[in-house]
């Protein structure tokens, strides 16, 4: 009986110490829903050990009630004196056991709403996430978007900034052109004042690639025609000094040149033995006349006929040439060369120029001379210097006067009527190449070495 006392004893020990914990895990667990959590599993185990507990004490019970029912005789009264405690304890331990069930069971209902609410909120949680992520992607590319735009407005602004440069500076160089364009305006209107004032002496000055070797006036069209060491012929304006056309073909250098009275050809003589005949307007070249065995140092052309034209060269010979034909019509040979020759008025008689310092007058039809006058010590020069410096001489268009250049820088007028000279020009200071009469008669032009041309009246 002390045994069993002290068993009682001790189960009522456990008893107590099972509702402690169980009142303890109940605050827990409305404290913490996680540690009431913990706390039901732990209770649970300590449940399940009480149950174990349980069964240990009935079949405790169950031994002590067979040893009972063995000494019931004999301890019967003590034994329902003792056991009368026992059992209504028992029945507070079973109530006490089917709260603490109920409390579980409630406890089990608590954890499986906490379960189902901790599920929904993780569910919520990851949506919220997921729209936090969305959010964030948006504002990463709305982001993006924006930085895109300032960029490109920063970029805008830096052209901007840069096409306001680049505009202000092509109106700078404009404003800087439109001043040079000015001042090359006044320039330009300076050297026309100039070239008016001076005349025709400012247009040796202009740009002629080679030596001018004569400068023949086709004065009524505004032109002048020049040709020289660089094998081209040009022709000028002489109301702007521009350069107008430039004819090629000639394949030596052009030792004279002329023009046809009616300004349609011109004809230039040449180092290459032969006479080019180029139209005007075309400018394409129209007849090659060979037959010089030398240098073709002048020419002339008349100047009532278009058709006859009468040449020097230094082969002893003149020759007369026909354009519309072609070729030569007559030749004549003498023992001095010719330096320069021209055309009569009348077209019947030409004038030459000759290295022995002679000028001589030829029928053109018979080829015999009519003339001849000791006009210089030296060989008489003309219009175009040549690679020996001889070139020709002119005569007036009345016929009554003939001009010679001379090397020593003068130009002697020669009266035809009285065979000797009747004025001598000195203005120059090199030796002159050639002088040409304008076909009003005034007034006379002359050209020297060093390209200066003189007018006299």
């Amino acid at each position: 009986m002390a045994g069993s006392a002290g068993a009682l004893l001790n189960l009522s020990e456990i008893v107590i110490l099972r509702r402690h914990a169980v009142r303890q895990t109940r605050v827990e667990l409305t404290s913490n829903v996680e540690e009431v959590i913990a706390r039901v599993g732990e209770a649970m185990v300590a449940w399940s050990q009480d149950i174990i507990a349980m069964e240990a004490i009935k079949h405790a019970l169950k031994a002590l009630r067979k040893r009972h029912l063995i000494e019931e005789g004999a301890h019967g009264p003590a034994f329902i004196a003792l056991s009368r405690p026992l059992v209504l304890q028992g029945s507070e331990w079973k109530e006490k056991a089917e709260t603490l069930e109920v409390e579980l069971q409630q406890c089990y209902k608590a954890q499986s709403r906490l379960s189902e609410q901790l599920v929904v909120e993780v569910a919520e949680s990851r949506t919220s996430k997921t729209l936090v992520e969305e959010k964030r992607s948006h504002n990463y590319g709305f982001a993006k978007r924006a930085y895109k735009s300032k960029v490109m407005t920063l970029r805008a602004k830096n052209a901007e900034a840069e096409s306001k440069t680049l505009i202000d500076r092509w109106m700078l160089q404009k404003m800087q052109d439109a001043e040079r364009l000015n001042e090359a305006n006044a320039l330009y209107e300076d050297m026309l004042d100039q070239l008016k004032a001076s005349g025709i002496e400012q247009l040796a000055r202009q740009q002629v690639d080679g030596v001018v070797r004569r400068i023949e006036g086709a004065e009524y069209s505004g032109k002048l025609v020049s040709g020289g060491q660089d094998r081209t012929i040009k022709m000028w304006d002489t109301n702007t000094g521009s350069l107008s056309r430039s004819l090629y073909g000639c394949t030596g250098s052009v030792l004279d040149l002329t023009t046809t009275h009616d300004n349609k050809s011109v004809i230039a003589a040449s180092s290459s033995n032969n006479l080019y005949v180029w139209d005007v307007n075309s400018g394409r070249m129209q007849h090659t006349l060979t037959g010089h065995t030398d240098k073709v140092c002048s020419v002339d052309v008349s100047k009532i006929s278009s058709r006859h034209v009468v040449s020097a060269a230094y082969d002893h010979t003149i020759k007369v040439w026909d354009l519309q034909q072609g070729f030569c019509t007559n030749t004549i040979i003498f023992h001095s060369n010719c330096n320069a020759l021209c055309f009569s008025m009348d077209g019947r008689t030409i004038c030459s120029g000759h290295v022995d310092g002679h000028l001589r007058l030829w029928d053109i039809q018979t080829g015999k001379i009519l003339s001849e006058v000791a006009a210089h010590s030296q060989a008489i020069t003309s219009i175009f210097l040549s690679r020996n410096g001889n070139s020709r001489s002119c005569i007036s268009p009345d016929d009554n006067y003939v001009a010679a250049g001379s090397a020593a820088g003068s130009v002697c007028i020669w009266s035809v009527s009285k065979a000797n000279i009747v004025s001598t020009l000195k203005e120059h200071t090199a030796s002159v190449l050639c002088c040409s009469w304008s076909g009003l008669g005034k007034p006379l032009a002359s050209s020297d070495r060093s390209g200066i041309i003189c007018t006299w009246t």
